[in-house]
């Protein structure tokens, strides 16, 4: 691994780390209805965050998890979500470096794909906060990210990429949401009007790196959602007709399909279809 390499995905995990403390912002303030330019302050004595108290990681660790000014204590969830913000851009920006799931022809496209990869990377945690949090999946996120992730990909078609990839990716988008659009119809309390805008954006991502990504993918939402769904029966944390948010293992799934849904998809088609 050369230096550059190594400055590359120190530079990814910086940057993640970041991101992922705008992230806790964005998951809490979103779906209150709380506007992102407003001062972060501490929710107990109102006490303003001073920018040396906002260090991803290091604030909450030199501050002993607690506010500055009246010692609450800070969940630890905080760095918890900022550090796995930084590992996933470690591992997107590795997975673009070296696995090389959607080729790009170049390193311009190369660089808009990432860029898009990244911003579903930090798309999938904020959403699966909130889902988590409030079984919700904000339009104010999801259609932001469908839109910018759709953009770096035309444009990564405009400096060269194939557009294929680009035709396959909308196509991909619009399958996806029509399903889940349908199971709505169907089960219209099993399925929110979130799923099926997320949908959409799961299926941008996946189709643009192949139609055995896009199908692994989308399975696999349901093959994670139905095992831990069965197991919270099981182990009486849920009902049969308790509602268990679904976004989670979308996302979930959709990262099966971009890390190794094509490998999976070319596997069964093997076994399946022997020479």
């Amino acid at each position: 691994m050369t230096a550059f390499i190594v400055f590359i995905l120190a530079f990814a995990g910086l940057f993640g780390l970041v991101i992922g403390s705008f992230l806790n912002v964005v998951a809490y303030r979103v779906p209150a209805g709380i506007p992102l330019t407003r001062e972060s302050r501490c929710p107990r004595c109102e006490a303003p965050v001073r920018p040396w108290q906002n260090v991803p990681v290091l604030s909450w660790l030199a501050l002993r998890g607690r506010c500055a000014s009246c010692r609450t204590p800070i969940s630890a969830r905080y760095p918890l979500v900022e550090a796995m913000t930084g590992v996933a851009f470690v591992a997107v920006t590795w997975l673009a470096l070296y696995a090389a799931p959607a080729p790009a022809s170049g390193p311009a496209p190369g660089a808009l794909v990432l860029a898009a990869y990244l911003w579903f990377a930090a798309a999938s945690v904020v959403l699966t906060l909130t889902d988590l949090d409030r079984q919700l999946l904000p339009r104010a996120i999801v259609l932001p990210s469908a839109v910018a992730v759709l953009a770096l990909f035309t444009s990564a078609w405009f400096a060269g990429a194939p557009v294929e990839n680009l035709l396959r990716a909308l196509a991909g988008g619009v399958i996806l949401y029509v399903i889940y659009a349908l199971l709505r119809v169907i089960r219209p309390d099993g399925m929110g009007g979130g799923d099926v805008r997320l949908a959409g954006l799961v299926g941008v991502c996946l189709g643009w790196i192949g139609w055995g990504a896009l199908a692994v993918g989308g399975f696999a939402a349901f093959a994670l959602g139905g095992v831990v769904g069965l197991a919270l029966v099981a182990i009486k944390r849920a009902g049969r007709r308790t509602a268990i948010p679904f976004g989670p293992w979308m996302l979930a799934g959709a990262w099966v399909g971009i890390v190794a849904g094509e490998q999976i998809a070319r596997a069964y088609i093997d076994w399946a279809i022997p020479a």
